[in-house]
């Protein structure tokens, strides 16, 4: 019998709600200092909270579960409240919690000088309260209690500058397209409620009330009834379909095709926002879905394909934007989706390690990324257009340092992170019996336009001489700024240079066999990509675990098409061809790096040059291919129109309110004609009552005469 400990999941979540109540409700009356020590503290409680666990996890019977009674119970059907732990959900913790405590530091030096600065750590801890809910729930309405939470947080940071315009647009876009997804995933729950209910009549649920949404009760009923479920079967439809709907919903939380386009406006808000939820956690939500739903996907082969089609063009589309752009936070927005795009494209070939294996590499180098941009913005007063910058080199070495860190990494430059963990994309997107050589193709190219733009962002922000005069700084008689440049306070560099030390080492963990290593990330989380039929050890609320519970050793093997092979096995056969894939995909990287230093250090004025010769087709990149305005065009317009010209001015102003006005003005028009009646004249009213005396006589003499 596994005993396990009582971890007290339910704290982690709590202690970053608790310090977004205290500023949310206090935070106005408190102190500066004040306020930071509360954001500062619940969150890293909860980072250490997430370490005592890992110190714990090899000991404990997995999936550990904590259940704290039923949540929703009508008639036969009940949802837990409780939380779910295992080597998915810890690999999530630590990257939620660890990367967000080193983004609330740096946000205090950022942040420092900016009004409502209570109220942006109280929506920062409000936030990192929902998507802790969002990864440790152990059923999908707890998921999407989360999901949703995320999206309401997203909103109010996106929206923190809500007296500018274009922010507190770009925060209703974000909320209204992530709408759109998350309607997709609630009609998905519908159906595994309706598929896995007591009351569905089938054999995979027993007699009386189940956790219909538990997903220890969804995945042991799919692994333990292969024969429903097999590929070309009612069930394998039904799944298809949920599949289908939860790929849409994770389209919209995770920026990809066709629900984009709300990524690159959030940078509206403020940069460590950008950081935090457009790159290192919220947008990896809905890869975390995919991944958590693993055993779906692989009984709908169709659904699976289409996240690797939808993954790799997402890729190829937004990297091609990126190269163009000169927002440096848009250019990060882009190349944001593009690695979304890498990820989605491995869960779509079954590779769940490696796309998880990125989204952890991907939080270490690209909120290091977003959070040196924030440090040049600071330096430079707010601005952001890479073309009045350069010549920084010098001004802000560390920042320098350490974004130099972070585009290597990216770029997919061993040793660092980044190479191990696109590499892996690339390799099981083409060996795995899900991938295809065109998948490979497609990202190798991204990969070539990931180096190019990430370096010529690089070498366009720090090097060549500072463009001051389309900067718009004078000089004073001494030949400075007025405004001087310098590099950001320690608060503020100091998880730059730890971010900048797991983007080297990060990937480590994960050695190729290009350099004869062992997949020990993979194989850690391979358990939970294997499927096994039976739950294991519970605990209920008050932590004492369930009489009997026991680790479950059910090797029951997941039904999968005959052509799928298990995640990651006998994928490596030919250990040659890795090689050479490998050495191509560096060889790619560094071809971005020399294009860009040839077009930006080198030949400055080659990019206008070529900008201008390819006319039109520039310009549609540029302009990101018009997908906003074709949105706008073939959505929004005649929503709003529809809604002004015919809901509004037709419907309500002219039938209904043209019904009720017009029953008013009828009853106001007799009433008037009424009115003059009473005219208060004695001679009138005598004059009325001749007239009606003389038409009685006349009546009464024509029925005496009948």
């Amino acid at each position: 019998m596994t005993q396990n400990p009582n971890l007290n999941l339910w704290l982690i979540p709590l202690l970053p709600l608790a310090g977004a109540a205290l500023n949310g409700l206090f935070g106005a009356r408190f102190p500066k200092r004040m306020v930071t020590a509360i954001a500062w503290i619940f969150p890293g409680l909860a980072f250490l909270q997430a370490l005592w666990i890992t110190s714990k996890f090899s000991g404990l019977g997995l999936p550990y579960i904590e259940s704290h009674g039923a949540w929703v119970q009508i008639s036969s059907f009940t949802v837990d409240f409780g939380f779910y732990l295992d080597q998915l959900s810890l690999v999530m913790l630590l990257v939620v919690t660890g990367v967000g405590f080193l983004i609330h530091i740096y946000s205090a030096g950022y942040m420092w000088e900016e009004g409502g600065y209570y109220r942006f750590f109280a929506y920062l801890n409000l936030f990192m309260f929902f998507m802790l809910m969002l990864i440790l729930a152990n059923n999908y309405l707890l998921m999407f209690v989360g999901w949703e939470g995320v999206g309401l947080a997203s909103y109010l940071l996106i929206g923190f500058y809500f007296l500018k315009h274009s922010a507190s647009q770009a925060g209703k876009k974000a909320f209204i397209v992530n709408r759109i997804g998350d309607f997709a995933f609630l009609l998905g729950m519908f159906l595994l409620i309706k598929t896995f209910g007591a009351a569905s009549g089938t054999e995979v649920n027993p007699v009386g009330a189940v956790n219909v949404l538990d997903f220890t009760h969804i995945f042991s009923s799919i692994a333990g009834h292969p024969e429903m479920f097999a590929i070309g079967t009612a069930g394998s439809l039904t799944l298809t379909i949920i599949a289908f709907c939860m790929m849409f919903g994770a389209t919209g939380k995770s920026a990809q095709i066709p629900l984009y386009t709300w990524l690159p406006d959030a940078m509206e808000g403020p940069t460590p926002v950008s950081a935090l939820i457009h790159a290192a956690t919220m947008v990896t939500a809905g890869i975390y879905m995919v991944a958590r739903s693993s055993i779906i996907f692989d009984h709908a082969p169709a659904a699976q394909a289409a996240v690797a089609v939808i993954g790799a063009v997402t890729a190829i589309f937004a990297a091609s934007i990126g190269i163009t752009q000169f927002d440096i936070k848009r250019v990060l927005a882009y190349s944001t989706v593009s690695q979304l795009g890498y990820m989605f494209m491995a869960c779509g070939v079954a590779a769940y390690s490696a796309a998880i294996f990125h989204l952890m590499t991907h939080a270490f180098f690209k909120a290091l990324l977003f959070l040196s941009a924030g440090a040049v913005i600071h330096s430079l007063h707010h601005e952001q257009d890479m073309r009045n910058m350069g010549g920084l080199r010098k001004k802000l070495p560390i920042t320098f340092a350490v974004m130099l860190v972070g585009t290597i990494a990216i770029a997919g430059i061993p040793p660092f992170a980044g190479f191990f963990s696109k590499d892996e994309i690339l390799w099981k997107a083409y060996s795995s019996p899900h991938g295809h050589w065109a998948l490979w193709l497609i990202g190798i190219i991204t990969a070539l336009m990931t180096s190019f733009y990430m370096f010529r962002m690089l070498f366009m922000t720090f090097l060549g001489e500072r463009r001051e005069a389309a900067h718009g700084h004078e000089e004073d008689g001494h030949g400075h700024d007025h405004h001087e440049i310098h590099e950001s306070p320690w608060v503020m560099l100091a998880p730059l240079v730890i971010l900048a030390a797991l983007s080297i080492v990060g990937g480590w963990y994960w050695k190729p066999a290009v350099f004869s290593g062992e997949n020990k990330f993979d194989a850690f989380l391979s358990p939970v990509f294997e499927h096994k039929a039976e739950p294991a050890a519970h605990m209920p609320a008050g932590g004492a675990p369930q009489t009997g519970a026991v680790e479950s050793h059910d090797e029951t093997a997941l039904a999968v098409p005959s052509h799928a092979a298990p995640n990651g096995a006998g994928e490596h056969g030919n250990e040659e061809l890795e090689h050479q894939l490998a050495y191509l995909s560096v060889a790619i990287a560094l071809m971005g790096l020399g294009l860009a230093y040839l077009l930006y250090v080198r030949r400055p004025e080659l990019p206008a040059r070529i900008a201008e010769s390819l006319g039109g087709s520039y310009k549609a990149v540029y302009n990101k291919y018009y997908v906003d305005e074709a949105y706008q065009a073939a959505v929004v317009d005649p929503i709003v129109d529809g809604s002004t010209d015919v809901l509004w001015k037709g419907m309500d102003v002219g039938v209904i309110d043209g019904a009720v006005n017009g029953a008013g003005t009828s009853a106001k028009f007799l009433s008037d004609r009424l009115r003059r009646m009473q005219s208060g004249n004695i001679r009138s009213y005598a004059v009325w009552v001749a007239l009606g005396a003389a038409a009685v006589l006349a009546y009464m003499i024509y029925m005496g005469v009948q």
